[in-house]
């Protein structure tokens, strides 16, 4: 796109010259100048508009040579840019950043190394709305290729977090390698937006607290999590494929899901049992977080059911969509 500008430009200035020349020192008139110095760079052979003085004749020598050279140039670069898709890809990325400027409830995912492939990866599975940020440009392709929302920006910059929305962000991960560059993005987005939803990645387990004391609202440690799973698949082998199945696998035709109880909802103020969620859509009440923070794992049946409170429930995929449409 860049050579194409510079021979736009490189023409212009040629076309601008010569149309000047023609006015001034061979006095003709602006539409006459025009006129010659488009038959000149076309080299349509309509001869002179009026006779030149030899100094105009060699000016008109040298500005075919540049124009044909420069017309060349243009038309080439242009043509190679087509078949090469660079117009294309230019007009697509156009019509993404415009997306971007649109989106709202989003995420806002700083890094695409391993950490955020998966993230990315789980968010679009969900439908949920994300955008990534990533300043290495030989990751474009890849993310061109798997169609992934992007912009490429430096992530520890304020105005990039503003570019991305975060004003109207549902959440941000910061989850770039350096734990000191998420504790300065997590810094700069909990300045920005107080009450935004940072989950943050920590590679080293003694950076958890510095992430927390930066505002990360949650903190995780990738190798620290692996170890613990791969532990876990050691000592309790049918507890963690179970896990899996239902948070992670659909092949079964299970998840575990949560739904929040939102004001207005005509759960509010029934008891568990009374709610018929069990009786109406099968699935089955894992626990409730109240909006105190408690949590209340198997709850009883007489559990009344409160504003905010979240129900984590575990059933078939589609009556789990069921019952976050009526609550």
């Amino acid at each position: 796109m860049k050579k194409l500008r510079i021979a736009i430009y490189l023409f212009l200035l040629v076309s601008v010259f010569g149309v000047l020349y023609y006015h001034i020192f061979e006095r003709m008139t602006f539409s006459d100048a025009i006129f010659m110095i488009a038959i000149t760079l076309s080299t349509v052979g309509y001869g002179e508009v009026q006779p030149l003085s030899p100094t105009g004749r060699i000016v008109t020598v040298f500005i075919i040579i540049f124009g044909i050279t420069i017309t060349g140039y243009t038309a080439g670069t242009f043509i190679r840019m087509l078949i090469e898709g660079e117009l294309s890809k230019k007009f697509g990325r156009k019509k993404v950043e415009k997306k971007i400027l649109k989106l709202r409830d989003h995420y806002i995912i700083c890094g695409y190394g391993r950490i955020g492939k998966l993230i990315t990866k789980e968010l679009k599975k969900h439908n949920k709305k994300y955008i990534v940020l990533e300043n290495d440009s030989s990751r474009i392709a890849e993310l061109e290729s798997t169609a992934t929302p992007y912009m490429l920006l430096d992530a520890r910059d304020e105005s990039s977090l503003i570019k991305a929305g975060i004003m109207r962000a549902k959440g941000l991960v910061t989850a770039v390698m350096s734990d000191a560059d998420n504790v300065f993005i997590t810094l700069s987005a909990r300045m920005l937006r107080p009450d935004i939803y940072i989950l943050a990645r920590s590679s080293e387990p003694q950076n958890e607290k510095k992430l927390q004391s930066a505002g990360a609202t949650r903190v995780v440690s990738p190798y620290l999590i692996g170890g613990q799973r791969m532990a876990q698949l050691l000592v309790r082998p049918t507890v963690v494929d179970f896990i899996d199945i239902a948070t992670m696998d659909d092949k079964f035709g299970l998840r575990m899901e949560e739904a929040s109880i939102r004001p207005g909802s005509p759960y509010i103020g029934k008891t568990l049992i009374d709610s018929n969620l069990r009786k109406d859509y099968g699935v089955i009440i894992v626990l409730i977080k109240k909006s105190s923070g408690e949590m209340k794992f198997n709850p009883s049946p007489t559990e009344i059911l409160e504003k905010n409170d979240v129900l984590v429930m575990l059933g078939k995929i589609t009556d789990l969509e069921k019952v976050n449409a009526v609550i």
